[in-house]
């Protein structure tokens, strides 16, 4: 546009009026063809989905859902849906539980990006007294694969408030080595808690030598523009389910694990860290304990669907190249896992799949 603009006003010098004229309605007839190639261009982009079964699927669960919710879709680089019902919209900021943990697993492949971790490297390297309680032989990968072994109790909202009592994300993962026993040896048996990403979150603050927030925040909440999501607490910080967001924030970090590390032209993480992060790392006679909504499932360094118990539900679809987030704020149950079923069921209707 600026070089045709150029071009005009070189020639106008040795032009008349009425060739002035006669160029500007020739220039308007050329802006005007282009502006109809492009909506002949755009035109059946815009309209390859036909989101009317979802419209109405999400009509029709509506109470399931609470009644105050929102859904985006996203795919080749873009929003494709969005739909809100309720006192929520995009960007509504709620408690997203669980959804937790695939930020803190996010956080640590940053750190073995930058060399300063290893996933083998055992937790009793950052934290000796591990080793001192004859728990040295857990690793960072046994954290984030809820693996290591520990005794936990099931996830519970009781169970959550009982970390009242914690000052520091510190003074809680010493008790996790100090007063809980070894269960099982590392690596054998899945057991779904809050332990293992929390030992993590407490490796993250050694290693960066700041508090789990502020690392959070440098390394994965600003680069991905995440301005209503944070881990703030009064307590003790809780890397795996202390978050609250929105779905448009969680979306900008479900849009950057689907396009390989990449979120506006800037790399968060690596190809290799993002592949990590969604290869399997159990098989199902491993898993011991998981929630009844997620049952049935294996399990990477996190699920590729990360749900939380306040009913937020992010998923990637790699084989149709699309992210998803239903967002609300009601207790996640099993009839809620029938209701994201047939959510995706209706997407899936719509967007081929372009693998086996």
């Amino acid at each position: 546009m600026n070089i045709l603009t150029l071009n005009i006003q070189q020639i106008t010098i040795q032009l008349s009026i009425s060739e002035i004229m006669a160029q500007k309605n020739n220039t308007s007839c050329l802006i005007g063809s282009l502006l109809v190639i492009s909506l002949l261009i755009f035109q059946p982009i815009q309209a390859q989905y036909n989101f009317t079964e979802l419209d109405n699927k999400l009509a029709s669960v509506k109470k399931e859902l609470g009644g105050d919710f929102t859904v985006l879709l996203y795919k080749d680089g873009k929003i494709i849906y969005s739909k809100s019902m309720g006192e929520f919209n995009p960007k509504t900021q709620a408690e997203i539980a669980s959804s937790s943990k695939w930020l803190t697993a996010a956080l640590i492949m940053v750190l073995v990006d930058e060399g300063k971790i290893s996933l083998d490297d055992r937790v009793s390297k950052y934290l000796p007294i591990f080793s001192k309680y004859s728990k040295g032989y857990i690793t960072i990968r046994h954290c984030l694969s809820h693996l290591t072994g520990i005794e936990s109790e099931p996830i519970r909202l009781v169970n959550l408030m009982k970390r009242a009592r914690y000052n520091s994300l510190e003074e809680e993962v010493n008790d996790f080595a100090s007063k809980k026993e070894i269960a099982a040896n590392p690596g054998l048996e899945f057991k779904y808690s809050n332990i293992g990403l929390n030992i993590a979150g407490r490796i993250a603050e050694i290693v960066t030598r700041k508090g789990f927030e502020q690392a959070m925040q440098e390394k994965i909440l600003r680069p991905l523009q995440m301005r209503n999501t944070n881990f703030s607490s009064l307590n003790a910080v809780n890397p795996s389910g202390g978050a609250v967001s929105t779905a448009n924030d969680y979306m900008n970090f479900l849009s950057m694990l689907l396009n390989k590390g990449m979120f506006n032209g800037k790399k968060i993480l690596s190809e290799k860290s993002i592949a990590e992060m969604h290869t399997v790392q159990t098989t199902l006679p491993m898993i011991k304990y998981a929630p009844k909504v997620a049952v049935g499932y294996n399990y990477g360094l996190t699920v590729v669907s990360s749900p939380g118990l306040f009913g937020t539900w992010p998923l990637i679809d790699r084989c149709r190249g699309y992210a998803s987030i239903v967002f609300l704020k009601a207790f996640l149950n099993e009839e809620k896992k029938e209701v994201y079923g047939e959510i995706k069921k209706t997407i899936d209707q719509q967007i081929i799949a372009n693998c086996k």
